[in-house]
Parts: structure tokens; C-alpha cells; sequence
């Protein structure tokens, strides 16, 4: 594969990180939009996940979708086309869905509104397949998750702005809107304006100098891969037709949810043990680290998810504050705003300093950020005095990032324990205490996508490309855990349900332990060096 120069390395990666802030911005909104949709449609809790699901589901669908007309066609697309007009195609399809989405909206039927959801996320698919493997080559490997870190940061300032952007088009500035009163319609103008500026980045990055990374070299189809993503597959679609199967039949829909959760990890701890007798027929599933990553992928944007998205039915309850709708915003702004913190924070290695500049950088950014989240709150009409305690656990994580030393592996399992310790905090406790630890799940999550992503894709070589496209399939992760949450929610009550979170940064954890084992055996030390930034 083609490599960028050092001198061609800064400019690129700036201009890519402007499809990250798309990403942040939507993902972010739908806490907002969630409990507005639950509210609006009268839907329980499972039925208001279905939009994480839906939207979650396109990344899914579509980078299925690219990895089998590879198949057919036995030659790698996104290689072939450059990951360039990978990132133009996939605006030109979220265009559509977000024009989609007008519509949807006027006609006020909630499957339309996940329709047009659902194909901003299949553009969202190819640029993110695109994107995140064109940051990585944009220098060497090892310092790749900081690169990604720096990409991210802005993907979380989309996701910081989000929430409060969307909950001012919905409800207004006042803090004393009824949600009876808004009307869904009033999203309209948000979804024109998305479109526009979608379609302005892919003519820009047209007619921009970005370098072009790709290889027209003929991969063997991955016969072998066919069978387990088949199985996902099924596992997606039993979701989709749960609530319509509870009806035909005499099972609830919790027993199609958890079997279909049941599939998806067990077709993918399959393709981890199968004998690789004939190794080309897996494709890049050959490679432990891989499928290894896609589960910690899965498990991650699972966990980053689940958290906010039943977030909005948490702080409802009387022991969490009681709060209506339209006075959630600053939460779930905090949280994706959490995102943003941790990984300012990680994109400071990205840069060629100093290791004195680099600390006090590590102790002063990271509050500069909980600052801009503040601040930005407050211009929202928020009154944010009830969050400066959080500045607690933005100490917590520079701690934590003292002590990973900029190593991979290392950062990526403290920060797992750190998630596994703050959802059981928040599940042994309530009010202002609970609400806080579970935010800082946004913290322990900051670094993780950039972390799994490098060390998932390390070593594939020819394969990195069809590595990137199974990693962004399990953003599924997205779609599946939300509502496995939220049927325990609905079953067992919302904070009780919150031990997902706790099982899926368990997980994390044990994979940064396990992958760095895996890579060593095919001779690669992700901990090796430490990642200096700036090439």
C-alpha cells in the first residue's frame, strides 16, 4: 500500500478531521433525541433503542456490503477507489439520508424517521472504513492511536455540540418547555443544513491535494469469513423482527434479544478458535488481533452507546433528580464532552514536544476541555454549577494517563478498569454520586476506539483494508447492546440494567491483556517505543 510523505502528513490529516466531527455530532444528539422520540411515539425502552440500533445497524450493513461486492469482485474496493473517494462516496449517501430525513419527519411515522437514520449511517460506514485506516497510515504504526486520539478529539467536540444544538432545536432555549408541546418537525431546518454541509466536504475533499493511499493488488476471496458474518447477520436481523416475532409466537422479545446476542458473540469466539489450516481463506480474520479487536470494538461503541443512550430514562427517576426531558441536555453533553477531554488529552503525543511540555499539556488540557464543556452549557441557557464536582474524575484521568506512558496496551487496560470501577460505582449508589460515575464512563471510553482500532489493524499488511472494514461491522456493537440494555431495563428496572456497561469494560480490559501477547508472537511490540508525536 502507498504511503504518504512525512511533508504531505500534517495538512492531510487536518483536513480529514472533518468528517470525525460529523460522526461525533449525530452519534451524540440521539441521547437528546432519544427520549424526545419516547416521548413523542409513546415507545418503551427497547423501542426507543431501536434508533441507536437502526443507526448503528448502517455501519453494519454497509461495510457488509463492501466486503462483499471485494468478494465478488475479488479486489479489494476501498482499495481499489482510495480511501479519498471512499470518505466522498459515503458523504454523498449520508446527503441523501439526512435529505431523507425531512420528509421522514413531516410524515411522522417513527419507521420512516429509522429509515432515513439508517442510510446517513451506511455513508457514515465508508467514510469511517476510510478514514480511520488513512490516519493510521499517515505515519508510523506505533504512534497511529495518537493520530486517531487527535481525529477523535474532534469527532467529541461534534459530540459535545450535539446534544445542545439538538435539544435548543427541539425544545428552545427555555428550560421549561414541555415535550407535549414541541413538535418534531421543528428538526427540518437541522437535517437541511447537515445536508448541505455533507455535500460541501465531499467537493471539497474532491478538489483537495490529500494524498492517495491504495492498492489495486488482488486479494484472495476470504471464503472461510463468509459463514460467521452470515451468522452476525442473522443475529442483526433477529433484533430487527423481535418485537413482530413476540407477537407470532409464544416467546417474549428478551428471548429473541439475548439469542441474538448469544449468535454474534459466539460466531466471532468461532472464528478466534477455529483451526487456520488454510490461512489466506480467512482474510485478514487470520490475524488474532483482529478478531480479538472486533469484539473489543463491539463491546466498546456497545458500552460508549448504551451508556447515554438510556442515560435519559435514568435521570427520570426520583433518586436521580427527577428530570424531564428537555433538562437532560447537559448531561449527555458532559458525557460526549467526557469523549472529547480524554482524548485532547491522547492527541497530545500526536505532537513533536518536549516530555516536560508534554506534562504539564497532559495536566492542563484536560481541564481546558471540561472548561469548553462547561462554557459551551452555559451559553445554552444551563445552569452547569451542579457539574464542577465532576472535575474530580477529569483528575482521575490524568492520573491514569500518567500511568499508562503513552503505551498502547497499557493506557488501554487502565482505562478499562477505570470503566469497570465507575459502572459499579454508579450501580452501588444513586444521585449525584451514580450520575457522575456513570459519566465518567465517557472518560474511560475517550481512548478506546483509537487504541483497539491500531493494535486490531497492526501486522495485517496487504489485509489492513478488509481488517478496517470487519472492525467498522462491529461498530454493530452500537446497535445490539443499546437495546439488549434496554429490555433488562424494561424487566428488571433502568439502573439495575446498567451491569451491561460493567461486562463490556470488562471485556476491554482483558482484551488490551491478551492482544499484546497475540502481536508478540508475530514479532510486533506495540509497547516497545514510546509514541512520539510530530513527523
Amino acid at each position: 500500500m502507498d504511503q504518504p510523505s512525512t511533508k504531505s502528513y500534517a495538512s492531510a490529516l487536518y483536513s480529514l478531521i472533518t468528517v470525525f466531527f460529523f460522526w461525533g455530532f449525530l452519534a451524540a444528539s440521539n441521547g437528546v433525541f432519544i427520549p424526545f422520540c419516547k416521548t413523542h411515539f409513546e415507545l418503551t425502552q427497547f423501542e426507543s433503542q431501536l434508533i441507536d440500533f437502526t443507526f448503528y445497524g448502517g455501519y453494519f450493513i454497509g461495510s457488509l456490503i463492501l466486503y462483499f461486492v471485494s468478494q465478488l469482485t475479488k479486489v479489494d474496493l476501498l482499495n481499489k477507489i482510495g480511501y479519498k473517494n471512499g470518505i466522498i462516496y459515503g458523504l454523498l449517501i449520508s446527503t441523501v439520508g439526512a435529505l431523507a430525513m425531512v420528509p421522514a419527519i413531516n410524515n411522522g411515522h417513527f419507521a420512516f424517521i429509522l429509515s432515513a437514520f439508517f442510510i446517513v449511517a451506511v455513508g457514515f460506514s465508508l467514510q469511517q472504513t476510510a478514514a480511520n485506516p488513512f490516519v493510521v497510515a499517515l505515519g508510523p504504526p506505533e504512534s497511529g492511536s495518537h493520530r486517531l486520539n487527535f481525529a477523535g478529539g474532534v469527532n467529541n467536540f461534534g459530540g459535545l455540540l450535539g446534544p445542545i444544538i439538538v435539544s435548543v432545536v427541539l425544545f428552545g432555549s427555555s428550560r421549561s418547555d414541555s415535550t407535549s408541546t414541541v413538535s418534531i418537525t421543528s428538526v427540518n431546518n437541522l437535517y437541511f443544513i447537515l445536508a448541505a454541509l455533507f455535500l460541501a466536504v465531499a467537493l471539497f475533499y474532491k478538489f483537495s491535494n490529500l494524498p492517495q493511499i491504495n492498492s489495486t493488488e488482488n486479494v484472495k476471496p476470504s471464503t472461510r469469513s463468509n459463514a460467521p458474518l452470515l451468522f452476525i447477520t442473522l443475529g442483526f436481523l433477529m433484533i430487527l423482527v423481535a418485537n413482530p416475532l413476540e407477537k407470532l409466537t409464544s416467546f417474549s422479545n428478551a428471548y429473541f434479544i439475548y439469542s441474538a446476542l448469544a449468535i454474534i458473540l459466539l460466531s466471532i469466539i468461532y472464528v478466534l478458535v477455529a483451526p487456520k489450516n488454510n490461512p489466506e481463506s480467512w482474510g485478514a480474520m487470520q490475524y488474532p488481533q483482529l478478531v480479538l479487536g472486533m469484539l473489543a470494538i463491539f463491546t466498546y461503541v456497545g458500552v460508549e452507546v448504551t451508556v447515554q443512550s438510556n442515560m435519559g430514562a435514568l435521570l427520570k427517576l426520583p433518586a436521580f433528580g427527577g428530570y424531564a426531558d428537555s433538562d437532560i441536555k447537559p448531561f449527555i453533553s458532559l458525557y460526549w464532552g467526557s469523549l472529547m477531554i480524554g482524548r485532547w488529552t491522547g492527541a497530545i503525543s500526536a505532537f513533536k514536544l518536549s516530555k516536560a511540555a508534554k506534562n504539564i499539556l497532559t495536566v492542563v488540557v484536560p481541564f481546558i476541555a471540561f472548561g469548553i464543556v462547561l462554557l459551551f452549557n452555559h451559553f445554552s441557557g444551563t445552569d452547569v454549577s451542579n457539574l464542577y464536582m465532576y472535575g474530580v474524575c477529569v483528575a482521575v484521568l490524568v492520573v491514569a494517563f500518567f500511568l499508562g506512558q503513552e503505551k498502547p496496551t497499557r493506557v488501554l487496560m487502565i482505562f478499562g478498569l477505570l470503566g469497570v470501577l465507575a459502572m459499579i460505582t454508579g450501580l452501588l449508589t444513586t444521585g449525584q454520586v451514580a450520575i457522575y460515575a456513570f459519566l465518567s464512563g465517557g472518560l474511560c471510553c475517550s481512548i478506546m476506539f483509537p487504541s483497539i482500532f491500531s493494535l486490531a489493524v497492526a501486522g495485517l499488511g496487504k489485509y489492513t483494508s478488509q481488517g478496517s472494514a470487519f472492525l467498522i461491522m462491529m461498530i454493530l456493537g452500537g446497535s445490539i447492546i443499546p437495546p439488549v440494555q434496554g429490555i433488562l431495563a424494561d424487566t428488571a428496572g433502568i439502573h439495575i440494567s446498567y451491569i451491561v456497561p460493567v461486562i463490556c469494560f470488562a471485556y476491554i480490559t482483558f482484551f488490551a491483556v491478551r492482544v499484546s501477547g497475540a502481536l508478540k508472537k508475530q514479532g510486533i511490540d506495540m509497547n516497545s517505543v514510546e509514541a512520539a508525536g510530530g513527523h
